[in-house]
């Protein structure tokens, strides 16, 4: 009696502590009844432990598609059970019912069931109805949890069961791809397209993900195709909402793989759009822009779709831009998104995507940054990184192409050091103090906060400085280490039969080494975002077929929607922050279709903030990883440096 802490009075043991009281009970009471008999008063016998053994819980899915989930403690009153979930959060050890019984809260399965209420968004009051109704898109994330958890009191009716099972074993799964496509989809394209057809069938939504160059516009055809034809006595259309510059890429797929299915571009002068508004009805496929449909989103307000795509899905990766919010508005049966990048600098971008595609998974916007952003940028929670790929990782489809394409060449990346003349030297040691005075002034005037954009500024201008300080400074006449390097660099490649895209992000600089290259007989493409979608598609024909031997790309016009498997050489004027971008422009040549070996060369000034930019891009490469393929990692991100990471940058 005295290890369990009773204290001796007299002729009596007595303990008082609840806690221990509780202790006592759990363990001591199997003890004793070893050794003795014991005799219960009637008070006694109404305090009651109630444990694992007394919960009941239940998962299924009911004959409307939706989930209903039910939970209660058996002889304890439902109107309890909001105070038993506040104080297992509030991480106390026990709970004391109003009529002297004790709930455990250090049981696994209750804490297991905690979690769960808590990121289904289940306020606990909700508890006393007979059932909870949840949406079907959380049955991937219940089944993982009570896995991952191992709660056991916890039933699944048969529907549940299959609903999971169907998305865990899409490969398994028998639909019937298009009979034309069936010997042109490579192995994973058709399991690609498996995917969008079991996601659909269940009522969900998803991010095809792939690597730039694997097909995932062929994928998304394959699937509209075969939504067709199984609809024959329901017409209905499926939206695509693309970059302006892939509009027609769009057609030219769907005519080279699928001639039959009936496309209506909208696009052209207000007239021209009205009239092929009026013509959706009796589209298989329409395709727009994101322009556009900001412009004739009240065309479509009586308009439902059968699905809704989004091309380049991070154009919406801002949820407050226009392009977000118009997209959001589309009614749809389901929704996808295709992107090579679903986050290029932030965690929002993804929920914005996630907020699209099914609207609530994520939770809100704020209530998304409580829970995922601030834990795994600020804190680097691996614990909560993990159940974020937990929840995401059902409706995310991400292949690389070194895992699935076998056959296609190997690319080498490697970087080229040039040195900078020593007028661009003094140049650039001048600004470098001057924007140091500057950054200092603004910070103590407006905080560091409200001057970033301003710092961004500064460090755009000595980005500009490393590629060409003419760009900038009137009447500069001095040399330009890099514009001597890629002069050498394209020479050399042009006698050896080379064949190159040259990408920067400053259309001004672009237009410089036009001029050097023309001053040298070099004959050369150019495009960037003032180039007409038709004359894109003539420009990539003639690379691809012409005698042209270098394409200059400005990377925001270019970066996405080409195929230029001409080109076996790529080279970045100027590193972008974001590894993701750069690579989705290297993919232009590294994609289904080259034969060759491609070759990516970067040219970083040294001692410069572009060496600075480049380690930056290769953390960024991991994090990328982590967050949308792996369960592990970490995110730090150029839009969350600190004050003492931009500084640096300066130094």
């Amino acid at each position: 009696m005295e290890s369990f802490n009773f204290k001796r009075e007299n002729y009596n043991y007595i303990l008082k502590d609840e806690e221990k009281l509780l202790n006592f009970m759990l363990k001591g009471m199997g003890l004793l009844q070893d050794i003795c008999d014991i005799y219960y008063s009637q008070s006694f016998k109404n305090i009651k432990v109630y444990t694992s053994s007394n919960y009941r819980s239940n998962i299924k899915l009911n004959e409307e598609d939706l989930l209903e989930f039910t939970f209660d403690i058996e002889g304890v009153d439902k109107k309890e059970l909001k105070d038993i979930f506040q104080a297992l959060k509030e991480k106390k050890k026990y709970y004391r019912l109003k009529k002297g019984g004790f709930v455990t809260l250090e049981d696994k399965n209750l804490n297991g069931i905690g979690e769960l209420i808590d990121y289904l968004n289940i306020k606990p009051s909700e508890l006393e109805k007979d059932k909870v109704i949840l949406q079907r898109y959380n049955a991937i994330y219940i089944d993982s949890s009570i896995k991952e958890k191992n709660i056991k009191s916890i039933e699944e009716n048969k529907g549940f069961r299959q609903l999971v099972n169907s998305i865990k074993d899409i490969g398994e799964m028998d639909y019937t791809i298009p009979e034309n496509l069936k010997d042109i989809m490579r192995p994973y394209q058709k399991f690609g397209f498996k995917w969008f057809k079991t996601l659909a069938r269940c009522g969900f939504g998803g991010i095809l993900a792939d690597e730039m160059g694997l097909g995932k516009t062929l994928q998304t055809i394959a699937f509209i195709k075969s939504e067709v034809d199984e609809n024959k006595g329901n017409k209905m259309p499926s939206l695509v909402v693309c970059p302006t510059s892939l509009v027609y890429n769009w057609q030219d797929e769907i005519n080279k793989f699928q001639q039959d299915l009936k496309c209506v571009i909208v696009s052209g002068s207000k007239e021209e759009r009205e009239k092929n508004i009026k013509s959706i009805k009796e589209a298989d496929v329409v395709i727009t822009s994101y322009a556009l449909i900001r412009r004739d989103i009240e065309e479509y307000e009586n308009i439902k779709f059968r699905y809704c795509f989004l091309d380049e899905a991070q154009n919406i990766k801002n949820p407050q831009s226009l392009n977000a919010q118009r997209v959001k508005s589309i009614k749809a049966k389901g929704y996808f998104a295709l992107t090579g990048t679903p986050i290029e600098n932030s965690l929002k971008e993804l929920w914005s995507i996630f907020d699209f595609i099914m609207p609530g998974y994520l939770l809100n916007s704020r209530k998304f940054s409580q829970k995922y952003e601030l834990p795994i940028v600020k804190n680097k929670d691996k614990n909560v990184l993990n159940e974020l790929n937990m929840h995401i990782k059902p409706f995310i489809l991400r292949r690389l192409k070194k895992d699935v394409i076998t056959e296609l060449p190997p690319k080498i990346e490697h970087n080229i050091i040039v040195d900078m003349t020593e007028e661009q030297k003094k140049i650039y040691a001048s600004f470098v103090q001057q924007a140091k005075e500057d950054m200092d002034r603004e910070i103590e005037a407006n905080g560091f906060n409200k001057s970033k954009i301003k710092i961004l500024s500064m460090l755009t201008r000595l980005r500009q400085i490393c590629c060409d300080p003419s760009t900038f400074i009137e009447n500069y006449t001095g040399d330009n280490g890099k514009m001597e390097a890629i002069l050498d660099i394209v020479e050399n490649n042009i006698n050896q039969g080379h064949k190159m895209l040259l990408f920067s992000q400053f259309t001004s600089v672009l237009k410089n080494i036009a001029k050097r290259f023309n001053e040298n007989n070099i004959k050369y493409l150019y495009l960037d975002g003032s180039t007409k979608a038709d004359v894109r598609r003539n420009l990539v024909k003639e690379f691809n077929e012409g005698d042209s031997s270098i394409f200059l790309i400005s990377l925001k016009a270019g970066g996405t929607g080409l195929n230029l498997t001409g080109a076996d050489i790529v080279i970045h004027f100027d590193p972008w922050w974001n590894p993701a971008v750069e690579q989705q422009a290297s993919d232009r040549a590294h994609r289904i279709g080259q034969k060759k070996t491609v070759e990516v060369i970067r040219l970083i000034a040294k001692g410069s903030i572009e060496e600075k930019i480049y380690k930056i891009q290769e953390k960024k490469k991991e994090i990328i990883k982590n967050v949308v393929d792996s369960n592990a990692g970490e995110e730090i991100l150029l839009s969350n440096m600190d004050e003492k990471d931009i500084k640096e940058l300066f130094a």
